[in-house]
């Protein structure tokens, strides 16, 4: 097996002379020599996001200059729209024709809006439409309000994606940040979409407004609760999972989890001294002292060693299922040590706790060492 495609790779040389064809399929004038030459300058040292910026300055500079008549050319020459909700992302040269409204069509709302319902069929818009949230909020929320009646999934999706307020990647709607209301209209009407991939979107976005307000999420949810459906309640749980996972003691009544009656036999780490780079193993040894079934949701924390000797707590997921009384069960994990884009690791002594329902019952501790340094 070939190695992994890198992420940025998606917006290759390749990928730059198919859309300029896709583009030429529209606007026969267009140099496609010019426009590969603009979208790939220095393309080796650059990232997928500047990746992206560069290839919309190379439509910029190769379609017409008046920003409608570009628009024009770049929705005649799109290919048809996605039908499976689970290709969300896959023709990767459309983000340029998003990005392309997203840095030069916040001074054309309506063209540009009518250009998004039609680029988010193709490839999603929730980046390019949040300028638009920021400069036009109210008229903005509006026309996303209307779409959330849309016969299209892809669209509706842009509904609660596109007003996240935390959205990983795209521009922090400060405001939004601040008073999560105004979208919470968007995603009631989405709570119960048809399509998973639409609720999914629900619940990150209420994963995000806990992240800063906790209260808010917790009073939509136990609104949401009442007469919910199987579908609803995993909405309200993939919702919840930060709190959940932060011991909010709410969020783990919702969800149906109450303080964890049992004993911990053991819970350790498979070797105290662990390279950076490499996995340790944990177990855990459980045993019920309930007179009935109850619901455990077990998580790991780990405190990660950092620059100058601080530490930053982290909660892993581990298990959730349900312990029926009096019984004993045996829990193994493989926790990896290995760096990765959002999280680097640094020598030194990790201390791990187990977390049940929301309380630490137990901890154990790891060195974790430079691949330099020996193992004794």
């Amino acid at each position: 097996m070939g190695e992994r495609k890198a992420f940025k790779e998606y917006l290759d040389r390749a990928a730059a002379k198919q859309l300029a064809g896709q583009l030429a399929t529209a606007y026969p004038k267009l140099d496609k020599a010019m426009f590969v030459r603009v979208a790939t300058r220095g393309i080796a040292t650059l990232e997928f996001i500047d990746r992206v910026k560069q290839f919309a300055a190379a439509a910029r500079e190769t379609l017409p200059r008046d920003y409608e008549k570009a628009l024009s050319v770049i929705l005649k020459s799109l290919p048809p729209g996605l039908e499976d909700t689970e290709e969300l992302m896959t023709d990767w040269y459309v983000w340029p024709l998003c990005q392309f409204v997203q840095e030069y069509g916040v001074d054309h709302f309506e063209p540009s809006m009518d250009a998004m319902y039609e680029l988010t069929q193709r490839f999603s818009c929730e980046f390019a439409v949040r300028p638009f949230l920021i400069r036009y909020p109210r008229k903005t929320l509006a026309r996303l309000t209307q779409w959330t009646r849309d016969p299209n999934p892809h669209v509706r999706r842009l509904c609660s994606e596109g007003t996240r307020p935390r959205l990983p990647w795209g521009q922090q709607l400060r405001d939004f940040v601040q008073d999560p209301t105004p979208a919470l209209s968007i995603l009631e009407a989405l709570k119960d979409d048809p399509e998973l991939f639409v609720r999914r979107s629900v619940a990150n976005h209420l994963n995000d407004i806990a992240k800063d307000h906790p209260e808010v999420v917790i009073k939509v949810c136990k609104s949401w609760k009442v007469g919910a459906t199987e579908e609803r309640r995993w909405v309200i749980k993939h919702a919840l999972r930060t709190l959940i996972k932060n011991g909010n003691r709410s969020a783990l009544t919702l969800v149906g989890v109450g303080k964890p009656e049992l004993t911990v036999g053991a819970f350790a780490v498979d070797r105290k001294q662990v390279p950076i780079g490499e996995n340790v193993g944990l177990r855990a040894t459980l045993a019920s002292t309930a007179r009935k079934p109850q619901s455990l949701v077990v998580d790991y924390v780990v405190h990660l060693q950092r620059v100058g000797g601080k530490t930053n707590a982290k909660v892993f997921k581990w298990k959730t299922f349900t312990l029926g009384a009096g019984e004993t069960i045996e829990l193994t994990k493989k926790h990896s040590f290995k760096p990765i884009t959002t999280r680097k690791y640094y020598p030194g002594v990790h201390r791990m706790e187990l977390q049940i329902n929301g309380t630490r019952l137990a901890e154990c501790s790891l060195t974790l060492l430079n691949r330099i340094e020996p193992i004794s």
